[in-house]
């Protein structure tokens, strides 16, 4: 199973700040929201997607490197434009967007609590900011597929989501948040327009919640 640190939310492409003599640098204001980052043949990043399908090119040097090359990565970006087509990233933040697993595949299920920051669907991913109280262990989040029902009277189908938590004996000590991203397009060809999606995950003040979501 994958295991993410919990302590650390950490940029892969760290972009410096720099200014000019004395003078005090003022910062651009930036745009920040998940897209998907895509790297070239050299496992440079070239260019990001945002979820509504617009593309900004990355200057060369402003460019993430060492990543894997030919791929996409599931990113939260803080970003500015500089004109139709180009934008000057300020950084790169993983999240946790891993294609989800049916019960079967996993040893045993953990569903430890976390706190909602926020959770919303757009473009090809459900996505979602957490809270989730850390001390100094390594937690493990991923993604459960627990169902995918037909109504019999429209055909109309569910899928059933549910977060995954493994707290791994940690104490309750500090907040750190995570950013989460489950990979929708997982199920093109599947799901239809109109379908439901109920994504459920177990809360420190109201025990387990759904949000239900429309494909």
């Amino acid at each position: 199973m994958n295991r993410f640190l919990t302590r650390y939310l950490i940029p892969f492409a760290a972009l410096v700040f720099t200014s000019c003599g004395e003078e005090t640098y003022v910062y651009p204001d930036l745009i920040t929201e998940m897209v998907c980052l895509k790297t070239d043949n050299q496992g440079f990043g070239t260019y990001f997607v945002t979820d509504e399908g617009r593309t900004w090119h990355l200057s060369k040097e402003n460019q993430p490197d060492s990543l894997t090359a030919d791929s996409t990565y599931r990113v939260v970006s803080r970003y500015v434009p500089l004109n139709e087509t180009d934008a000057k990233a300020y950084s790169f933040y993983k999240t946790i967007s891993t294609l989800p697993k049916l019960e079967s595949e996993y040893e045993s299920i953990h569903t430890d609590p976390v706190s909602i920051q926020s959770i919303w669907r757009s473009g090809d991913y459900l996505n979602m900011v957490l809270q989730v109280l850390v001390k100094d262990q390594e937690h493990e989040l991923s993604f459960i597929e627990t169902a995918l029902r037909t109504n019999e009277t429209n055909r109309k189908q569910t899928l059933m989501l549910t977060l995954y938590h493994d707290r791994k004996g940690d104490v309750e000590g500090f907040y750190q948040k995570f950013y989460l991203s489950v990979p929708l397009w997982h199920y093109k060809g599947i799901l239809n327009k109109g379908d439901m999606i109920v994504f459920q995950l177990n809360t420190y003040k109201e025990g387990v919640i759904q949000r239900t979501f429309t494909y």
